[in-house]
């Protein structure tokens, strides 16, 4: 049997030490990662804020390298904070996830330079949306797959999905409430697979808009539905208007699944997921 090695320290470290960590969540019952105080909901931001505070027994605050809007989860997330006080690396994982309820946990902790930041030193993010293409809509897992009764192709929702490569203008695909100064975006890949019932739509870009993804997730669907003609996707880019395009797909199926930095910095590497996907997937 291989040995299980534990992937963080029990040395300490002295207190100002800058932390990076691996999140993974389940929000499914959280009103999205950021904290909002002046609102009485749960957030995934305000609970891992608390169990790392309970570590320090004094107040720990967050960056993030992406927010994650309501319902949505996070299996590659990740977060830094500047440590109040010297405690290992192997305390504020164990001491964090004992202090937070079981649907956020701390994967890893590791010391890292002092001009690491989780969201402007990453090079790209990665998400995954899984559908669940059904007749029936499915009993288990409810919470983390979307839906579509309609059967899809997946062979014309990749194909489609190939004209949204490269740095472009994706007001197509834009929330009205983005906040971003501009609609230009970097998309590195995009691919849809199909393994049995399950539909993957895994992109990876620069960043993403608001939106976004779940904004290309609804289109496809309405291609690989056979609702709109083969081409609609590469017109809707063109046109840059946000209210030709489909409905934006839900929340459920959408993970943050990966983000990369520089070398430079040691993060250990994210392994595939989410569980739900086996091993088939990660080509």
């Amino acid at each position: 049997m291989a040995e299980h090695i534990i992937p963080f320290s029990a040395d300490p470290l002295p207190a100002g030490s800058r932390i990076a960590c691996r999140i993974e969540y389940d929000g499914s019952h959280y009103h999205g990662w950021q904290s909002q105080p002046h609102l009485d909901v749960k957030t995934v931001q305000n609970a891992l804020e608390q169990g790392l505070s309970a570590v320090a027994d004094q107040p720990v605050r967050v960056q993030c390298a992406g927010r994650t809007d309501t319902g949505v989860h996070g299996f590659g997330q990740v977060i830094h904070f500047d440590s109040p006080v010297e405690r290992s690396p192997k305390a504020w994982v164990l001491g964090a996830n004992a202090n937070m309820p079981p649907d956020v946990r701390v994967h890893w902790a590791l010391a890292v330079a002092g001009d690491f930041h989780a969201r402007f030193s990453a090079l790209s993010r990665r998400y995954r949306y899984v559908i669940a293409n059904t007749w029936v809509r499915p009993a288990l897992l409810g919470g983390q797959l979307s839906w579509q009764r309609q059967p899809l192709d997946h062979q014309v929702m990749h194909r489609e999905a190939q004209c949204l490569l490269g740095e472009q203008d994706f007001s197509a695909f834009r929330a009205a409430s983005c906040q971003s100064s501009t609609p230009m975006r970097n998309v590195h890949s995009i691919s849809v697979a199909r393994s049995g019932e399950l539909l993957v739509l895994d992109i990876k870009a620069n960043a993403f808009l608001h939106h976004m993804v779940r904004n290309i997730a609804g289109s496809l669907m309405a291609v690989g539905s056979g609702r709109q003609p083969s081409g609609w996707i590469s017109r809707l880019m063109a046109g840059r208007d946000r209210a030709a395009a489909a409905e934006t797909a839900a929340g459920a199926g959408l993970y943050l699944v990966e983000v990369e930095y520089p070398t430079v910095f040691g993060l250990p590497p994210t392994p595939f997921g989410p569980l739900m996907l086996g091993r088939e997937w990660n080509s």
